[in-house]
This record gives C-alpha cells, sequence and structure tokens, in this order.
C-alpha cells in the first residue's frame, strides 16, 4: 500500500492510462481521471445516486429541498478543497439529524433547529482538529465498536415513532412504496438496485397521485412566483444552548462515518490516507455548519457513492466535482424543488419504514462485523441500556437544558461502558478475597490449602 501522502493540488488530475479504458485489476485513482466525457458521466451517475437519500431528509425534516441540495453540493466542493482532492466522497443529507431536528422543530422552531445544526458543525469541526493533530488512537478508546454500534442503532431506532405516524396517514400509498424498495432492491441488480430507494418513491408517488393524495397548488404557486430559475429560500439560525444536548452527540456518528469513509476508499485504491481523516472531520463539521447558517440540513459522507466507485471502479474526485456542480445546478430551479416537496407522507412513511431500520441496523452490523462479544456483561449491559432509552425517547431536564433519547442514549453507552470497562479491570487485577471455609466436613485437604 503506498504511503505517499503529499499535498496535490485538487485542480489537476493525471490521465489514467488512455483515459478511455481501466485495466483488469486496476483502479483510477483519486488524483486521476479518464476523458472529460466520460468523467462528467460518472459525475451524473453520484448525482443520482445521492439523490433519494439526499432528499428525503429535508421532506422528513421540513427543511426546503432545493436548500439541503444546493449546501450538499458546496460542502462537497468544500470537502473536496480542504482533502487536497485525496478524499473522494459527495456530502448528503445526513438521517442522524433527523430526530434532533424533529424535537428541536417542536420546541424552537426551524430557526433553533439550524442552530442546533451549526452547534453540532462547529463541535465536529474541532474534533477534526484534535484528530489532524493527535490522531485517531484516542477516537478508537473512546468509541470501540460496542459504543459506535449501539449509538448507530439508537439514532435509526429512536425515529421508529415518526415512521410509523407517516405510514398511517395513508397506509395503503406507504405499503406500495415499501414493497417497492423491497422488491426494486432484491429484483434488480446494479445501480438499478441501488437507486432502490429512489425509484420506490417514484413508484409511491404515482400511486399517491392515482389516489388524489398530492397536492399539487404549491408547485403551481411557484411557478408564478418564481419562475423557472430562482436562488432556494434561506433561513438564519437561532441559537437556543438548551438544544446542544440534542444535537452534540450526533457528531460521534458523523465522526465515526468520515473516518469509515476514509478506510474505505484506502482499502478499495491501495493508498494509506490515514493523514486526512482529520481534514475530512473538519471538512464535514465545516459543511455542515455552512449549510445551517443558511437552511441546509448537516451533511455527512455517503455510502451510496462508495457503491458507484466499487462498481465502477473510478475514485477520480475529478467525478464529484461534476456531481457537486450538478447538484448546485439542480438547486436553482425551484418548481423541481416545490415538486420534491410535494411528496406526501404516506410515501415518506413507507421509505422511512426502511430507511429508519437500515439506520438501527447498520449499529448491528459494526456489532457483527468487528464480532463483539455480548457473552461479556459490560458489552450486553452498556448496548442494552442504551438501546432503551434510545428507542423509548426518555428525557431528562436539568434546568433549561433537556437530554432526549439520543443525547441520553450516547452518554449511558459512554459511561456505562467505560464505568463497568473500568471496574471489571479493577476486579482482575485485584488479588482474589478469600473464600469462607465450608462447614461441611467432607471438604479434603487440598481444598483446605487452596482456600488458606
Amino acid at each position: 500500500m503506498s504511503s505517499n501522502t503529499s499535498p496535490r493540488s485538487p485542480f489537476r488530475w493525471e490521465l489514467h492510462g488512455n483515459g478511455k479504458h481501466i485495466s483488469p485489476g486496476n483502479v483510477v485513482a483519486p488524483h486521476e481521471r479518464l476523458t472529460w466525457g466520460r468523467t462528467i458521466g460518472i459525475g451524473a451517475q453520484h448525482v443520482v445516486a445521492m439523490f433519494g437519500a439526499t432528499f428525503l431528509v429535508p421532506l422528513i425534516t421540513g427543511f426546503p429541498p432545493a436548500t439541503t441540495l444546493l449546501f450538499s453540493g458546496l460542502g462537497t466542493i468544500l470537502f473536496l478543497i480542504i482533502t487536497a482532492g485525496r478524499v473522494p466522497s459527495y456530502l448528503g443529507s445526513s438521517f442522524a439529524f433527523i430526530a434532533p431536528i424533529g424535537a428541536a422543530m417542536n420546541q424552537a422552531g426551524p430557526a433553533g433547529a439550524l442552530g442546533g445544526i451549526v452547534m453540532a458543525g462547529i463541535s465536529l469541526f474541532i474534533v477534526g482538529l484534535i484528530v489532524q493533530v493527535a490522531g485517531t488512537a484516542w477516537l478508537t478508546a473512546l468509541m470501540p465498536p460496542l459504543v459506535t454500534g449501539a449509538i448507530v442503532a439508537l439514532i435509526g431506532f429512536n425515529l421508529a415513532p415518526s415512521a410509523k405516524d407517516n405510514f398511517m396517514k395513508a397506509p395503503v400509498t406507504a405499503l406500495v412504496t415499501l414493497s417497492s424498495i423491497l422488491l426494486i432492491s432484491v429484483i434488480f441488480r446494479g445501480m438499478t438496485g441501488r437507486l432502490s430507494i429512489l425509484l420506490g418513491v417514484m413508484i409511491g408517488y404515482l400511486t399517491a397521485v392515482i389516489r388524489g393524495e398530492v397536492d399539487f397548488s404549491v408547485i403551481h404557486k411557484t411557478w408564478e412566483e418564481q419562475g423557472l430559475i430562482g436562488l432556494p429560500h434561506f433561513q438564519a439560525p437561532e441559537f437556543h444552548w438548551n438544544l446542544a444536548g440534542l444535537f452534540i452527540p450526533v457528531i460521534l456518528i458523523l465522526v465515526a462515518e468520515n473516518i469509515g469513509h476514509v478506510k474505505s476508499v484506502a482499502l478499495m485504491t491501495g493508498e494509506n490516507l490515514d493523514s486526512y481523516s482529520g481534514r475530512a472531520i473538519m471538512a464535514d463539521g465545516l459543511a455542515t455548519t455552512i449549510a445551517g447558517m443558511g437552511g441546509g440540513s448537516g451533511t455527512t459522507t455517503y455510502a451510496e457513492n462508495i457503491g458507484v466507485m466499487a462498481a465502477t471502479k473510478v475514485y477520480s474526485t475529478a467525478a464529484y466535482w461534476f456531481a457537486a456542480l450538478f447538484a448546485i445546478a439542480l438547486s436553482i430551479f425551484p418548481v423541481f424543488g416545490a415538486a420534491v416537496a410535494s411528496v406526501p407522507a404516506g410515501v415518506l412513511g413507507g421509505a422511512a419504514t426502511v430507511l429508519y431500520g437500515m439506520i438501527g441496523m447498520l449499529g448491528v452490523r459494526i456489532w457483527v462485523e468487528n464480532r463483539v462479544d455480548f457473552s461479556n456483561q459490560v458489552n450486553l449491559s452498556a448496548a442494552s441500556v442504551a438501546l432503551i432509552i434510545g428507542i423509548a425517547d426518555y428525557t431528562w431536564d436539568i434546568g433549561n437544558l433537556q437530554f432526549a433519547g439520543i443525547a441520553l442514549g450516547t452518554a449511558a453507552t459512554l459511561v456505562v461502558y467505560h464505568a463497568m470497562a473500568f471496574i471489571a479491570r479493577s476486579r482482575e487485577s485485584a488479588p482474589e478475597p478469600l473464600k469462607p471455609m465450608s462447614s461441611d466436613s467432607s471438604t479434603d485437604d487440598s481444598e483446605r490449602s487452596a482456600i488458606l
């Protein structure tokens, strides 16, 4: 594996071979590219891959889809610049923000939720700065696989009530959407299978149109007021420190996702990119902060785009530049954003049933892949407490601060795991206590010697 991590310009790429073909067993590295026509085509594929999930977050949270798309494109460009063009990634909407945004909306409205996103983004940037200076060893110690898996799982399962609420508003449409997503994902291979969520939502939307559940008045109004081209809707954040407990725990997930993304790219390209882990986290933190300042949702690296790279063997960051520019271009068509915003609750409920469950099961996957031992009482207890707190959405008010299910579950995971692990290690290093002498006369001399 190459360890060459010398800085390169994020705006210069070497032509891979003749730019038209990839030799068997080779990949197009981040600093390479194919012909510009092929590079543009692959960039378009990345937009399609991120589209369904990126738009689902603003649909569920109520944020303007076009604004979220704009900031995802800008965030991707920022990520490419900060990582010096060495880490290919698209920054789409993070599902980890859905639960805290929903809770913050109820307490302080959209502006308050945006303030929470900004707080999370700044915190994530600071963590990235520390990682860049001190390395990742301290993060591994703080968040071993048991802890990371538990936090990811509780974030997904905490969203279950929201999925149910939308599902039950139009159960027939929701069931069609859910069934379509499941069938497409298992019947089709390649790109079609990877787009199961987007295609399932489209089928669900068509079903909703037939059943008269779609309100087209918003689309007509947008066309009359803004025309074909116009800037997305922007909104400034408001800061309420009592919401910090809802958003700060999300950075643990974003850190894990960014480090996992860097390691995945390194594994597939054969390059050592560990020195860019801190930059990746800082870039995501800055992108999330900027999105929150203007009315967009928080961002994260996208597994969907990892899938596109794995399928095409093209890891060129040039393709991501085009993907980001495509996203920005789409965001300036107001009618496009209004059409996305018209997706009804039943469709969202069907898609969310799959997606929220997937988020929860990703936590379980982390446990399985790292062979977490649940016969160990420390692991079992920490995960059990975290999941119940997250699923039941426990809340704890301290003065003006309120800590809800995700925040409490995250704190419980860290505290319970590290406290129990410390006690267990202390007991292992301590001498065994003397056992009481048995009154049973059958105790033999060897047993007495061992006891004494």
